[in-house]
């Protein structure tokens, strides 16, 4: 089982296929963990792996991967992990795609490195709406409650103050509208339909990023195979040369 440390952090990782690198963030929430891609309704590391080097992680305290827990923790904790495991492989550029939370997670790296990243997928971005941002504190909480009960070094003060880091923003909780109106990167979305992923923020997304694609329908049985071409069109169009 691959993985790497740095620190007290370790991550588990995956790679499957050859080519031009695309690292994966997936659904799951604080979940977020490589089994999620398989439930999917198109699992990147299946589907893109046979043009594509996919690179695929557990999030730290999601899946394989360990981690302390500090008031400190936030997005930015998580964008570390995620150029320190490019790092870890020799990866300068690539391609990011992200699920749920992890179309966040893409953002993220885009603001903290953009030169490290050719184009982004987002599928299923999520983001506040006027009702849901009790959904995301009670999705953290569950998640916290499973992590307390297997561990006895967890402060519960500490997880108060990382939660309020996670969800208490707003848009799509770690990047401004303003990062999103300035950010060159290529971004094909494919669009949410949900509670915990609005419509109205991927179409927000695509409207305000100058160089966005979306797609509206993509997940049911009749579409999703149309909807895989697209991204590995919208890929390989913006991979170096």
């Amino acid at each position: 089982m691959p993985c790497f440390k740095r620190g007290d952090v370790t991550i588990h990782y995956e790679e499957y296929g050859a080519g031009y690198p695309v690292l994966l963030f997936a659904p799951g929430g604080m979940r977020s963990s490589i089994e999620f891609w398989k439930r999917s309704p198109f699992d990147p590391t299946v589907e893109l792996a046979r043009d594509f080097r996919v690179i695929a992680m557990d999030q730290r305290n999601a899946g394989e991967s360990s981690a302390p827990i500090a008031a400190s923790d936030g997005w930015e904790t998580y964008t570390a992990d995620h150029l320190a495991l490019l790092d870890h492989l020799g990866v300068a550029r690539c391609h990011l795609m992200g699920g749920c939370i992890g179309s966040s997670y893409c953002l993220g790296v885009i603001k903290a490195a953009p030169e490290r990243v050719s184009a982004a997928v987002l599928q299923n971005p999520i983001g506040l709406s006027p009702s849901n941002r009790k959904l995301f504190f009670e999705m953290f909480d569950s998640w916290a409650n499973d992590l307390k009960a297997k561990r006895g070094d967890i402060d519960e003060s500490a997880l108060a103050r990382f939660r309020e880091r996670m969800y208490d923003g707003d848009f799509v909780f770690n990047v401004t509208r303003e990062f999103v109106r300035a950010c060159k990167t290529p971004l094909l979305i494919l669009a949410g339909s949900d509670e915990y992923h609005p419509t109205p923020i991927s179409q927000e997304i695509a409207q305000l990023a100058p160089n966005a694609e979306l797609i509206m329908s993509w997940k049911t049985p009749d579409v999703v195979g149309q909807a895989v071409e697209r991204v590995r069109a919208f890929l390989k169009a913006h991979q170096p040369r």
